[in-house]
C-alpha cells in the first residue's frame, strides 16, 4: 500500500511559479487588444482577497459563536448576487433583490440539507465545514446566475420573447456544470477529492465526498438561475432599454 503523502506547505517563490501561465494568458490578451486591464486586475484581487482570507478563516475557524459564521455567510452572499449581475446590461439596483433572492433559495436551502441532513454537524454551525461548502455553492450559483443573465439579455435583444430567452438562458447557464457531471472521474479528479486523497483519507471516501459536492453545486446552482429567471420577467423591458443606452 502507498503510504499517505503530506501535505506540504508551498513558500512564496514555489508558489510565484504558479503565475507564469497566467502572465501568458495576460500577454495574449494585450497583444489580441481584448480587455486585459480586467483580467489583471481580477488576477490582482485574487491575490489579495485570498491572502486576506487565509488571515481571517484561521480565527472564523476558530469561533464558537454561530452569529460570527451567519455574518460570514451573510456578506459572501451578498457580494456573489452584486458580482452575479456584472455582465448584464441592465442596472445592477434593478436586479440585485432578485439575484440576492435567488441565490439565496438556491445557495441556502442546499447548505442546510447539506450540512444538517448529509453532514449532520454538531455543532450545527462548525466554521471549518460551513463556510467552505458555501463558499462552493455561492460561487457556483453565481456563476450560474451571471451566465443566464448574460444569455437571458442577449436572447431578448436578438427579438426572442421571454419562454424562448430564459429556455435558452437556462440551457447555456448549465453547460459548464453538467461538462463537469459527464467529465468528472474520467477526465478529472475534482479538486475536494484530489485534497483529500493527498491529505491520507480513502479514495472510495473521498469519492463519496465529491459526489455530495457534485450533487450539491449542480443543485443550488440550477435552482439559483432558475428562480432568478422567473423574477426577471418583468424586467425584459429593462434588458432592452439596457442594450440602447
Amino acid at each position: 500500500m502507498l503510504a499517505a503523502i503530506e501535505v506540504q506547505p508551498i513558500d512564496i517563490a514555489r508558489l510565484a511559479i504558479a503565475l507564469v501561465p497566467v502572465l501568458i494568458v495576460i500577454v495574449i490578451l494585450y497583444r489580441w487588444r481584448v480587455d486585459s486591464k480586467t483580467t489583471l486586475l481580477a488576477v490582482a484581487r485574487m491575490l489579495i482577497q485570498l491572502l486576506a482570507v487565509g488571515y481571517v478563516l484561521t480565527f472564523i475557524f476558530k469561533s464558537e459563536r454561530y452569529e460570527t459564521v451567519i455574518a460570514v455567510l451573510a456578506v459572501m452572499l451578498c457580494a456573489a448576487s452584486w458580482i452575479a449581475l456584472r455582465p448584464t446590461t441592465v442596472k445592477r439596483r434593478l436586479l440585485y433583490a432578485k439575484a440576492l433572492g435567488s441565490i439565496a433559495v438556491g445557495g441556502i436551502a442546499t447548505l442546510l440539507l447539506v450540512t444538517q441532513a448529509v453532514l449532520q454537524l454538531e455543532p450545527w454551525f462548525r466554521p471549518d465545514y460551513m463556510i467552505p461548502l458555501a463558499g462552493m455553492i455561492f460561487a457556483t450559483a453565481m456563476n450560474t446566475v451571471s451566465l443566464a443573465a448574460e444569455r437571458f439579455g442577449s436572447e431578448i435583444n436578438r427579438g426572442a420573447g421571454y419562454d424562448e430567452a430564459r429556455r435558452a438562458a437556462l440551457r447555456a447557464a448549465l453547460i459548464p456544470l453538467v461538462n463537469s457531471l459527464l467529465a468528472v472521474g474520467i477526465v478529472s479528479l475534482p479538486g475536494m477529492m484530489t485534497g483529500q486523497i493527498l491529505s491520507g483519507i480513502p479514495p472510495f471516501v473521498a469519492v463519496r465526498y465529491q459526489i455530495m459536492v457534485m450533487c450539491m453545486i449542480f443543485g443550488s446552482a440550477g435552482i439559483s438561475a432558475a428562480c432568478f429567471l422567473v423574477l426577471i420577467k418583468s424586467n425584459v423591458a429593462d434588458f432592452k432599454a439596457g442594450a440602447t443606452s
